[in-house]
């Protein structure tokens, strides 16, 4: 399959480092802004009025040449310690210049970085751990910290059952000072970059690994699954760089470009057409206002949704520049026509591409603002299958699937089915399929319902899985029902997404009564219709839903205990039964969904 590069990524930031551009800025990491008063504005009461004007500084730069060295000397310092090609390393460093030298290291010695979400369930983490296989741990001082002692109970408090980092039985990498619960003999990654020999070295020589193979496993992600068999998915390093440079070339990168952005999906990008990365101190939600001023006439950014509806409302409220950078990508959740329009009307002095992919391949295509909005089908417009990308409609994939009420012909026109993609930035395959021995993949079936138009365009209109997309979180409901049904008192338990305006979702958790607390339940609930109570009567279409359910008091309180904070609902419902649908009389997310959109609309009903 051809691909937009054959280069690995390390040989291109290295080539930058060696070249002309070895001493420009390749890193830039903001620290958080301080404030001053404003000069001649006080308050009534004389003193300088709060907050004042920001005082932006970087808290630090690296130049190509330094990173590359940092780079060498992270992996030389980690091979004399044991890591070897294919050793498997849980990764929890956040973006920051110390995280990436430390990601660069470890794909330069052929090893494997493996995400796992610290904040999915502790049984989830395990079990995601206990598949992965992992040698090393590289993680933040801080998540040991807060993962025992005192200040894990105040994580526990705000929803957060991270893991015991340092009772995991691997070799230890810390990012960040020393902190009570960081293992003692952890070894620190700025003395690993630095070159010396006794940052805890123990062999003697330099990095053995010469090649920089494209086709050994570089990246594992967790996407799905359940404690019994988790999903995730595998990707090479020649995978890893064709996705980067079709999202560099989508984005007309070129060297000496400033991107800001807190993901590695466009940092790295940057990096690759030798121009500089520009990292915030946080991620956009924490603090839109600076996200925004550091990103004003930069050559681009990235934002979900969620992120660009938060900009957009400092920047219509003055409290972000008027002018966005050249570039805006929006992806990782649905990017609806309404987002779009509003951010061009905001900063219309910037281009807007909405970004479809999954981690399985990505990017697969993009579309420009105005193509989406200037289209007049139905569907989703996600834009022409990128250079080296196939798309095509598997249309045995809807067959048997459930027609509107009186559609008793196949619809003329495109013909609709599951969308299959093959590309350059193809996954190797799932992790549990390919320890199991099984050959790398050749296509992804990717679960969106599709069809081409008469441009070759791909063009969503409906999606097969029950994942829902809130913010950068995926939620998968069957993760989690199974505990939710447990709870005391409840019958059935279920999440459904409610898709908003800007193409975030919010998470609705329908639950039942048990049958013995639906017998007994009070008059003014489910058994009659009292105030708040939205949906036809029981047995005709959707179900009726209430927020005032008895039920619904001790479910509330109990969800930080069986949830991970990722998870948590905006809205929690009783329903007087769950709708089902199908021969396999499994519940019918859509009517659910549907019936939870009409409460909120109806009821103006509050996130939870």
């Amino acid at each position: 399959m051809s691909g937009p590069t054959t280069e690995h990524l390390l040989a291109t930031i290295g080539g930058h480092a060696r070249g002309a551009r070895g001493d420009e800025v390749a890193l830039r990491w903001w620290a958080r802004p301080a404030h001053r008063a404003r000069r001649g504005r006080e308050s009534a009461g004389g003193a300088p009025a709060p907050g004042g004007e920001p005082l932006d500084r970087v808290r630090e730069e690296v130049t190509y040449r330094e990173l590359a060295r940092r780079i060498e000397a992270t992996a030389d310092a980690l091979h004399r310690e044991g890591m070897r090609p294919g050793d498997r390393v849980l990764f929890s460093v956040r973006p920051r210049p110390g995280g990436i030298v430390l990601a660069l290291a470890v794909v330069r010695l052929g090893a494997v970085i493996v995400f796992v979400d610290p904040g999915s369930t502790p049984e989830l983490f395990a079990a995601r751990v206990a598949a992965a296989g992992p040698r090393w741990a590289m993680t933040e001082s801080l998540l040991y910290a807060i993962s025992r002692g005192p200040l894990r109970r105040l994580a526990r408090s705000r929803g957060l059952l991270l893991p015991d980092y340092a009772s995991l039985p691997l070799r230890h990498v810390r990012s960040g000072p020393w902190l009570p619960g960081v293992p003692r003999r952890s070894l620190p990654a700025r003395a690993l970059a630095s070159g010396v020999r006794g940052a805890g070295g123990q062999g003697v020589g330099p990095t053995p690994v010469t090649g920089l193979p494209l086709d050994g496993e570089a990246l594992v992600v967790f996407t799905s699954g359940t404690t019994s068999d988790p999903k995730a998915v595998v990707h090479s390093a020649g995978s890893l760089g064709a996705g980067c440079a079709l999202l560099g070339a989508a984005f007309e990168l070129m060297p000496g470009d400033v991107v800001h952005t807190d993901q590695m999906l466009l940092g790295i990008p940057a990096l690759l057409a030798g121009g500089t990365w520009s990292i915030p101190p946080g991620t956009p939600a924490q603090d839109v206002v600076a996200f925004g001023r550091h990103a004003a006439g930069q050559a681009g950014t990235y934002l979900v949704p969620a992120d660009l509806t938060l900009l957009l409302d400092a920047v219509e409220t003055g409290r972000a520049p008027a002018l966005g950078p050249r570039v805006g990508l929006v992806g990782g959740a649905p990017v609806t026509r309404s987002i779009l329009d509003r951010a061009r009307r905001s900063l219309p002095t910037t281009r807007w591409i909405g970004v479809y992919g999954m981690t399985e391949i990505l990017p697969v295509a993009v579309v420009e603002a105005a193509d989406k909005l200037a289209h007049a089908g139905d569907g989703d417009l996600v834009g022409r299958p990128l250079p080296g990308v196939e798309a095509r409609i598997d249309a045995t994939a809807v067959e048997g699937c459930a027609s509107e009420p009186g559609d008793d012909a196949r619809p003329t026109g495109p013909t609709v089915g599951e969308l299959v993609l093959r590309g350059p930035s193809l996954m190797k395959g799932y992790l549990a399929h390919l320890d199991g021995g099984r050959p790398p993949v050749s296509e992804h079936r990717t679960g969106d319902l599709a069809h081409l138009d008469e441009l070759g365009r791909i063009v969503l209109v409906g999606r097969t899985r029950d994942m829902i997309i809130r913010g950068t979180v995926n939620i998968y409901p069957g993760l989690f029902e199974p505990r939710l049904a447990a709870l005391p008192g409840v019958g059935e338990a279920a999440l459904v997404g409610v898709l908003q305006e800007d193409g975030d979702e919010k998470v609705v958790l329908v639950v039942t009564s048990a049958p013995a607390c639906a017998a007994g339940a009070p008059a003014g609930t489910h058994a009659a219709r009292a105030a708040g109570v939205v949906g036809p009567a029981e047995g005709q279409g959707e179900p009726v839903l209430t927020a005032d359910h008895p039920l619904l008091v001790g479910v509330r309180s109990a969800l930080p205990d069986v949830l991970d904070h990722g998870a948590l609902p905006d809205l929690v419902l009783h329903a007087d039964r769950l709708p089902l649908a199908g021969r396999s009389r499994k519940p019918d997310r859509a009517t659910l969904s549907r019936a939870a959109a009409r409460h909120l609309a109806t009821t103006g009903a509050r996130p939870t």
